[in-house]
């Protein structure tokens, strides 16, 4: 479903880069990622690896939903109905993706199954699992405070608030804690940049989605999982066996609720379905009785029908130039409104997986042209973080590491006891930079007009006119200073 013309995605260069630099804590997720990119990177780092693991990490989640029916007392038609309906949906173009994103939704499914076993076994060992489990969840994304404040409150206001009330409980939280610790002391000892990324995050992009549009697009990430959803809550309410579960309906509420007020992406959301794909597909088969291999075929048939028509235009299925040249339909279902409220030819992860090797070999080549003597004195300075990212995946051990001002760069950038050259790239460098370089040269640019990077130049800046190392590092320094982070 990834048609060979898209390349690495933005992001996954910056993950990728984190393994070269560990740390508890980076600005913009906490360390999980890195770990997974340690192991990618020591598994040759090609594509095929960046591409495994989410993938698995979706595999895992299908297999967790399988368990959950089956923990539910569910048969081999609730297990496959509910094992299709995340499988054939939107669901699938996260575990394309190396982001948090594909492991956020596993853990928080295996959240939601570990509780379900201490609730049918009273085994404690169940809620000491569960702390685990949230402590990965949190060293993965932030956003899993969302769930534990939705649990809280699901818990305090149903017949299961006597978890919270048991002293396993509270080991679970201490075995969370102690496991988030190391990320919590760097943050602390820099100075929470948690929160610059949020306010960045929440200027560049949240602000632009309305708290309809969050809910809106719901429904679009189940297609026809809306009906095993819907059947999960029905049977919350009215079915005797699963009324001991209704914590997880009120989670629901509550987590969409506080995302809804956030203007949070839709796609955060997704964790909480899994579970009631479970509940909704169990619940139906024991009502529907002989009937249900038919209308469970039906169900399932359709969402494979449903997918397999959608699948080409929501995954990278087609080329950046059929896309282009057919945008009607993309155009219809939102597919080419980006975040930043602004609507381009190309769905924005489209954009994002485009130019980057055309980029990469651009910088190369003028690199290469700088005389050897000077070659450990250049710096390769970029606009963003995937300018740099893409560099250093690409040209690793080529060129020297690309960094910029953005996102986790700022933290790697080393000291050069002297720089006399700066590989620029991004837009045409500020007058107060031009000026301190007697030779400025535009050495090309990003030609690849589907690309998101469409034009972003590449320059060679030689011959200062005084020393420009102090000059580069007080500019650091100052952003550092601006973001209140060291």
């Amino acid at each position: 479903m990834v048609n060979p013309e898209y390349e690495l995605h933005r992001d996954e260069f910056l993950y990728l880069d984190q393994a070269f630099h560990p740390a508890a804590g980076y600005i913009s997720v906490p360390p999980f990622t890195s770990w997974i990119a340690a192991i990618i990177q020591l598994l040759g780092g090609g594509l095929f690896w960046v591409r495994f693991f989410p993938a698995l990490f979706g595999t895992l989640t299908v297999v967790m939903v399988w368990f959950l029916v089956e923990e539910l007392k569910g048969g081999l038609p609730a297990k496959m109905l509910a094992s299709v309906l995340l499988i054939f949906s939107p669901f699938s173009r996260l575990n394309i993706l190396f982001h948090p994103n594909a492991f956020d939704i596993l853990v928080w499914t295996i959240i939601f199954y570990t509780l379900v076993k201490f609730i049918t076994s009273q085994n404690n060992k169940w809620l000491l699992m569960s702390g685990v489990i949230c402590a990965l969840a949190i060293n993965n994304k932030y956003t899993v405070f969302f769930l534990i404040a939705g649990l809280l409150i699901g818990l305090l206001l149903s017949s299961q608030r006597k978890i919270l009330t048991h002293r396993y409980f509270y080991y679970a939280a201490g075995i969370c804690l102690l496991l988030i610790l190391p990320n919590i002391i760097w943050q602390a000892n820099n100075n929470l940049p948690v929160f610059h990324h949020m306010k960045a995050l929440n200027e560049s992009q949240l602000s632009h989605i309305s708290h309809a549009e969050f809910l809106i697009t719901q429904p679009r990430f189940l297609m026809f999982g809306v009906f095993p959803v819907l059947a999960a809550f029905w049977s919350f309410i009215f079915y005797k066996p699963f009324r001991q579960f209704r914590f997880i309906g009120i989670t629901f509420l509550v987590v969409l609720t506080l995302f809804t007020l956030c203007r949070a992406k839709s796609y955060y959301a997704l964790g909480l379905y899994p579970v009631l794909l479970a509940f909704g597909s169990v619940y139906p088969e024991r009502m529907i009785g002989k009937g249900r291999v038919v209308v469970f075929s039906l169900l399932g048939g359709l969402s494979m029908g449903a997918f397999l028509f959608l699948g080409p235009y929501i995954m990278p299925y087609h080329s950046p130039k059929y896309i282009a040249e057919n945008q009607e339909f993309y155009n219809k279902m939102g597919l080419l409104d980006w975040e930043d409220g602004s609507q381009r030819q190309l769905p924005q992860d489209f954009a994002n997986m485009t130019g980057w090797k055309e980029l990469a070999a651009k910088t190369r080549e003028a690199y290469n042209q700088i005389p050897d003597k000077e070659k450990q004195s250049t710096l390769l300075f970029c606009d963003n973080y995937g300018l740099a990212g893409a560099i250093n995946y690409y040209n690793r051990d080529k060129v020297p590491e690309a960094y910029s001002l953005s996102t986790d760069y700022i933290f790697w950038i080393p000291h050069y006891p002297v720089i006399l050259n700066i590989i620029w790239i991004g837009p045409e460098p500020d007058s107060t930079t031009l000026n301190l370089f007697r030779s400025v040269h535009l050495k090309g640019k990003i030609e690849n007009k589907y690309a998101d990077e469409y034009g972003t130049r590449i320059y060679l800046l030689s011959q200062p006119k005084t020393d420009v190392t102090p000059v580069f590092y007080k500019m650091i320094e100052e952003k550092k200073k601006a973001m209140d982070i060291f």
